[in-house]
Order: C-alpha cells, then structure tokens, then sequence
C-alpha cells in the first residue's frame, strides 16, 4: 500500500507497556485453547467471548511493562494509525452521501498481552476485536508477526484489512445491523446463532472492502500484489481452514465466521463495487452467502 504523506488518526490510545500480569484463579486450558484456535485472526466482533474467557481463566493483574518498543513495533503502530484514518476519511464520506447522518469514529486501543474493555478483560490470544460497548477496537500488534509466522498471511494489505475489519463492525454498529443480530443471538440455540454470527462477520468482510475500494479512489493506495494479499489473509481465517489446520477435520454447524471461500467472496464484492448496499448477507439464505 502506498500510504506516505498520509495522516495518523489521533484517536488512538495506546496502552502498550501497560500489561496483564498474572491470571489468577482456575481454567480448562482445553476449552481455552479451543477458543483460541477457533478465533485466531479473526476479524469478529469477540464482546460475548471475552466475557466468557475472562470467567473462566479468573482475574488479570494489571502490571506495568517499561520495555521500549521495537522499530518494527512503532513502523506497525504508525501503520494502524494511518489505516484507522482512512477509515474515518472513508466513512465519513459514505456516511454523508448514503444520507446515514454522522459518521462517528471507533476509538482504537494498541495494548500488550491482555486489557480492560467495556466488554470484559480482551486477552491478545483471541486476535483483534471490536467491543460495540465501548465503541473501541482493540489490537495487540504482535498479532500481525501471528499471521505471518502460524498461517502465512502477510503483506501491509492484508493488516489493513483486518483492522478494517474490525471497523466494519463499527458500522453494523452504527447502523444497527450488529444490535438486532446481538439480541436475535440471545433467544436462539447454539447452532442458530452462529449463523447470525457468520452473516455478521462476513458484512463485516464486505464492509472492509467497501472501506479499500474507496480508500483507493480517494488516495490510490494500492499497488500491485495488494488485493492478493487480502484475499490470501480472507482464505486462511476461514473456519473450515482453521478448523481443518487444528484438528484435520471441521465442523460446519459450529462455524462462526464463514468459510474460508465466504470471506474471500464479501471481501473481494465490497472492494470490487464499493457499493455499501450490496452488504445484504442478512438476506440470503446459507446456500447464496
């Protein structure tokens, strides 16, 4: 991506340095590390996870960590900076001409290990996350060197879409789309929820490629490889993928955020179109998504 001479979002609160310490309490470390594979590099929205992860591995201790950061850790804080910008120069644009009101932007929060959010403590395993509670997207920026190393996802492309991701959820949220589904999910079983979840988190897929198509019309951002990027990245979060890579077989009943050929497929519709209405994973049946 080209992104020299582009601003850095300023609303960003950087509590790296500022750590989880000790957990304290008792956990099955089986169903936690099931949780972990099963939301490694996702891009949804972990609210409910959290909380529930949070239960059951006990208390964080926060802890102050005094380590100066790497070049490559600042080059990577830098970079989150610049993409959450675009987004907000993006939205803001769409917001106004779809006649959505006010574009309100998510905060984003860089932190290390573990933090408090509005949805319970976030835990760096589960990937980036958004907490709609507080209106925040939160990233342990180590997970950008988890994809490269576990699944061989790399590129600045392919980082930029998983915090535009995160920010696609913003916009359910302020639509009203991750709302309804949130309380659908409450009064269903687990299977039918999940299949909520996914619809939810390939609209947030799509949204990420709204966010890029525009992205690039406003300041040809993208350069030659970049789209392979994403679309490798969408390939290798999907849930059959990681599924398939932790225990050699998947569940599809259990999938929450849709096939590794879904995701590719909302992904590369929003940045092909950039068209905000074609997002209608609401409306289609298991088989059309």
């Amino acid at each position: 991506m080209k992104l020299d001479g582009r601003r850095e979002s300023s609303n960003v609160e950087d509590r790296r340095g500022m750590s989880g310490g000790k957990m304290v309490g008792t956990g099955c470390i089986g169903s936690i590390i099931l949780i972990v594979v099963m939301t490694l590099l996702n891009g949804g929205n972990l609210g409910d996870a959290i909380s529930n992860v949070a239960g059951s591995i006990g208390a964080v201790t926060e802890q102050t960590d005094n380590r100066e950061f790497t070049a490559e850790e600042q080059e990577l804080a830098e970079f989150s900076k610049k993409i959450l910008a675009g987004t907000e120069d993006v939205w803001t644009k769409v917001f106004r001409e779809q006649g959505l009101g006010e574009y309100i932007a998510p905060k984003m929060v860089l932190y290390t290990t573990s933090t408090q959010t509005g949805c319970g403590t976030g835990q760096a395993q589960m990937g980036p996350f958004y907490c709609s509670a507080d209106q925040s997207l939160y990233i342990d920026l180590s997970f950008f060197s988890s994809m490269r190393k576990q699944l061989g996802a790399d590129g600045d492309f392919a980082y930029a879409y998983v915090i535009a991701h995160e920010v696609g959820h913003h916009v359910e949220y302020l639509t009203g789309s991750l709302t309804k589904a949130h309380n659908q999910m409450r009064n269903m079983s687990e299977a039918q929820a999940n299949r909520i979840s996914v619809r939810l988190e390939l609209l947030a897929d799509f949204y990420a490629g709204v966010w890029a198509h525009h992205d690039n019309k406003m300041f040809g951002s993208l350069e030659d490889g970049d789209l392979e990027e994403a679309i490798r990245c969408a390939q290798v979060i999907g849930d059959d993928y990681l599924q398939k890579k932790a225990q050699g077989y998947d569940i599809p009943e259990s999938f929450t955020h849709g096939t590794s050929a879904q995701r590719m497929k909302w992904l590369k519709l929003g940045l092909q179109t950039g068209d905000m209405s074609r997002g209608n994973t609401f409306q289609l049946s298991d088989s059309q998504l």
